[in-house]
């Protein structure tokens, strides 16, 4: 299971959990809820506390990852396959153009 802290103008919204089935979860961090719930990350998610799931990322990350030539050089850099959608959004989206970014949660060796 991999997962990443969101955040939106640095302020820490949620989190993105990719499962060990493939599978995709988004949660509006409970504070975020309260104190921003007007501040979406995309019209398609609007801030609730009901989980977001998927069967495929979601197509507002999905657009955060680069493309063309530049998905070409991140993932060579890397070593990331470029189906490797959760891979490639931990390691290029920490610092993305725009109001959102995605900080990878360590996962500790006993867990």
């Amino acid at each position: 299971m991999r997962r990443a802290k969101i955040f939106y103008n640095d302020i820490y919204a949620g989190v993105l959990t990719e499962t060990d089935d493939g599978a995709y979860i988004f949660q509006y961090d409970h504070d975020y809820v309260a104190t921003y719930p007007t501040q979406f990350l995309t019209f398609t998610m609007p801030v609730r506390d009901k989980v977001y799931e998927e069967k495929r990322l979601f197509p507002f990350f999905e657009g955060l990852i680069p493309e063309g030539w530049l998905l070409e050089i991140a993932a060579k850099n890397w070593k990331i396959n470029t189906n490797d959608r959760m891979g490639l959004l931990l390691a290029c989206c920490q610092n993305c153009i725009g109001a959102v970014s995605v900080e990878p949660i360590k996962v500790e060796a006993d867990e």
